[in-house]
């Protein structure tokens, strides 16, 4: 269940209200060589083989998630250590070169809007979650980064998606 709130601020990041910052960010760039495994828009920043977190399969139903559509997300991984409290998120989500939310939040206050709990626990785990998105989401081409560290600063995984939404 941990994984949820990295793959939710991956996938549904454009539905969240937030203040936009109109200004500043790095453009974030897709490398094809660190497609995450199974049929989904995600790729790692990096090369993830020193990430605390080993994402080793997601799947989203529909693929690409739709405006007003219920959006299956399923993911299996393993966390090579417990994570403690203190980490961060850092998300972005840019509609074009706009800059929409661009926000570091801290990861157990952020987990615990899904009912999770810190620490996150050392192990495998999956997880199986529907997310309902808002049919009022502007068509266009989202890119959505969502980095996740400890508070040392050490990479727990890094997420980044382009979506695409049509009306």
């Amino acid at each position: 269940m941990q994984l949820t709130t990295v793959l939710l601020a991956a996938l549904s990041a454009v539905s969240v209200s937030a203040t936009p910052s109109w200004m500043g960010g790095d453009q974030v760039t897709i490398q094809e060589e660190f497609k995450v495994p199974g049929d989904n828009p995600l790729y790692f920043c990096s090369d993830p083989k020193d990430d605390i977190l080993k994402i080793e399969k997601v799947d989203l139903d529909p693929n690409p998630p739709k405006p007003g559509q219920k959006l299956s997300i399923k993911a299996k991984g393993d966390f090579k250590e417990k994570v403690e409290k203190g980490f961060k998120m850092h998300l972005q989500v840019k509609y074009g070169l706009i800059t929409l939310i661009n926000q570091q939040a801290d990861g157990c206050d952020t987990i615990g809007k899904a009912d999770l709990e810190c620490p996150l626990e050392k192990g495998e785990m999956s997880m199986t979650k529907d997310v309902d998105l808002p049919k009022e989401i502007p068509p266009g081409t989202y890119t959505v980064l969502a980095d996740v560290t400890t508070e040392d600063g050490d990479r727990i995984t890094c997420l980044t998606a382009k979506i695409a939404f049509y009306r």
